[in-house]
């Protein structure tokens, strides 16, 4: 064990054996010393800390620091009472205070504990208590901040994570110093209630046990009481001024002496007016001497400090110009200007007020709990998306980037609701045409007089925050696999390491690397399979990696595992299910189409079958659209991925499933077939 854990664990035994085992004259005197001395480091520690963080552990020491010293008291209590001494240090102390006159010694004695008792302590408490209050309270705010501060890209993941555990350190801090407060003031009434022991009941057994006179007795006690007080409420007095710094200490750039001298004398010119009213008071009864020397002493500081803001030069022109030409040509900001943000939202200037916060604007708290949905429903950790104002855009006009490339854009008009119906045929209501931008679906802008008049005719109204939040989910989601690389599989890797550190063991870095894991899961994440059971995924990766390092294979059997969890996503009730089939046929040419290459296999068919295959596609899709149903096509196990290949450039909202990736007991009803001739 270290020295310093050790110290304290012996200086916590120290204050049990206090309370109980009576203590020599000189080891009293000792302690009495080690006490004022501990007192003194505290109140310099506290007047040096630049927050209230940099000394957390004080609610804990300042619970030790009270105890110490009310041992202390119960020790020199017993000596006192029992042999009319308690050491040099508390009779030197209570002989110099007292000087002759037990009464006036007394009275200053008091006035010592009141000043401590209800100007310092009761202040210290009163702080504390309203610190701790206001930093709960406050709580929620600062962590939205940290919220929008990391969805504008101003900190980083790590930044947010410090600034949350600062929050909560505070909040624990100062919740415990409203508690350790209570110590102080508790202190400070045992420390009266022990004087008028040692007083009362010093008189008593002076005169009855010890044969004293009363004046002996008088002078005896009074001068050993005063002097335990005095040692006492000294460094009690140092440890809740200490309190009142701790509490009252707001974050600065220096420690408490740099932050009163900086701050007290930034204005020099109020020295030469505090200088001529001391002058002047000078010209009344009062001594001119004394206001002469000290208007005086005034001036020449507000002379001197004048001076000392005039000695710091601005730089000059030239070499404000030659800084920015270095700060220019240096490597770093080249290396800078082709860092690219993995999502981008950009706005022209009418569309401001969305994302400023002083506006009313909640972009950024909806971006944030876009990323939390998002986070649940597939799986993945959405990076941090950078907000920001674009001149070069029209001014109603938004796009979002996903790795430098523009992906979405659309247009809102904030004062303006969107409002869309299923049949937009036989419409009457005044707006402006328009399309949805997240489905595509026709819409109309139309102003807020229309609003309650839209949806009592059967409209869907939107306002337009939520028109572009909506849309940033879909494009999100559309674009997930684009937004999962090797690094974010890496993570998601170690997170899932803490809990299955065998299960991971056992499929990377052997048979399959980070980057083969990366293409299994980006492949679900492009077919909208979520990812977030990553047990399931890595037990099959597991179980088939062994066999093959194809990540097309991999990521079939990985679907087929997850057969749960697709079917309930493509079922309302769980058990049917309407689809298009694959005739067999069609399966059979589709089957006697793939390749088999040492480098994986693809499919490669006949041009007058794949355009037969698409057209016959092309004609199921559209009677499920006309019937408001998803376009699900069902297959094979053995072709569904080749079949998706097909399709995918021509049908991208077509889902391909095969038939084991559904669960038996799910009622499959075929309202189409895909034949070829």
């Amino acid at each position: 064990m270290k020295a310093r854990d050790l110290s304290v664990l012996l200086g916590v035994i120290l204050i049990i054996i206090m309370l109980i085992v009576p203590l020599p004259g000189w080891l009293l005197s000792i302690l009495i010393l080690c006490n004022i001395s501990l007192a003194l480091i505290v109140i310099l520690v506290s007047m040096n800390t630049q927050e209230a963080l940099q000394f957390s552990v004080f609610p804990t020491l300042l619970l030790l620091l009270t105890l110490f010293r009310l041992g202390l008291n119960v020790s020199t209590t017993r000596s006192i009472l029992s042999e009319a001494d308690a050491g040099g240090v508390v009779d030197t102390f209570g002989s110099f205070v007292i000087g002759g006159n037990p009464l006036v010694g007394f009275v200053v004695f008091v006035i010592l504990v009141i000043i401590q008792f209800l100007v310092i302590t009761k202040g210290s408490e009163r702080v504390s208590e309203v610190a701790a209050r206001f930093t709960l309270d406050a709580m929620p705010g600062k962590q939205m901040s940290i919220d929008a501060d990391l969805n504008a890209g101003l900190i980083s993941e790590q930044q947010a994570k410090e600034r949350r555990e600062k929050i909560e350190k505070e909040a624990d801090f100062h919740g415990s110093m409203d508690g350790a407060s209570k110590f102080v003031k508790g202190d400070a009434i045992a420390g009266i209630i022990i004087v008028l022991i040692n007083i009362i009941f010093g008189l008593i057994i002076g005169m009855v046990q010890m044969d004293m006179s009363f004046q002996e007795a008088i002078n005896t006690f009074m001068r050993l009481t005063v002097g335990d007080g005095l040692v006492s409420q000294i460094p009690a007095l140092l440890i809740s001024t200490a309190t009142g710094i701790v509490v009252t200490r707001t974050a600065g750039s220096g420690n408490l002496g740099t932050d009163v001298t900086g701050q007290l004398l930034q204005y020099p010119k109020l020295l030469f007016i505090a200088s001529g009213t001391v002058f002047l008071l000078g010209l009344t009864p009062i001594n001119f001497f004394l206001t002469t020397i000290l208007s005086a002493l005034l001036a020449l500081s507000g002379y001197l400090l004048l001076k000392q803001a005039e000695d710091v030069a601005e730089p000059s022109e030239e070499e404000t110009d030659e800084t920015e030409s270095d700060v220019m040509k240096a490597p770093e900001n080249v290396v800078q200007l082709i860092n690219m943000d993995p999502i981008e939202f950009e706005f022209g200037y009418s569309l401001i007020p969305i994302a400023d916060v002083n506006q009313g604007g909640d972009l950024l708290d909806r971006i944030v709990m876009i990323r939390r949905q998002l986070a649940i429903e597939l799986g993945i950790v959405i990076p941090v998306v950078r907000i920001r104002d674009n001149i070069q855009l029209q001014p109603n006009e938004y796009r979002l980037k996903i790795k430098g490339e523009e992906v979405a854009s659309g247009e809102l008009l904030l004062d303006h609701y969107l409002a869309m119906a299923p049949d937009m045929d036989d419409d009457d209501l005044e707006g402006i045409e328009t399309t949805e931008p997240a489905f595509g679906l026709p819409a109309k802008w139309i102003s807020e007089e229309w609003k309650d008049e839209a949806e009592l005719s059967g409209y869907t109204v939107v306002d337009p925050p939520s028109v572009v939040s909506t849309h940033l989910t879909e494009v999100i989601k559309r674009h997930a696999h684009m937004l999962l690389g090797r690094e974010e599989t890496k993570q998601l890797i170690e997170h899932l390491k803490e809990s299955y550190p065998i299960l991971v063991e056992e499929v990377t870095p052997e048979p399959l690397s980070v980057g083969d894991i990366q293409k299994v899961l980006a492949k679900l994440l492009k077919e909208k399979v979520a990812i977030r059971n990553l047990p399931i995924i890595f037990e099959t990766l597991a179980d088939f990696a062994k066999l093959t390092n194809d990540t097309d294979l991999l990521a079939e059997y990985v679907r087929q595992a997850l057969s749960n969890q697709i079917t309930k996503q493509y079922t309302e009730d769980g058990q049917s299910l309407k689809v298009v089939t694959l005739s067999a046929k069609a399966e059979k040419a589709i089957a006697d189409s793939i390749q088999q290459t040492e480098h994986g296999s693809f499919l490669s068919m006949v041009p007058e079958q794949q355009q037969q295959l698409l057209e016959h596609m092309k004609e199921e899709v559209e009677k499920l659209t006309l019937q408001e149903e998803t376009a699900i096509l069902l297959c094979s196990p053995a072709v569904r991925m080749y079949v998706k290949q097909l399709i995918e450039r021509f049908f991208p909202h077509v889902v391909v499933l095969s038939y084991n990736e559904l669960e038996p007991d799910v009622q499959v009803q075929s309202v189409g077939v895909v034949n070829i001739a």
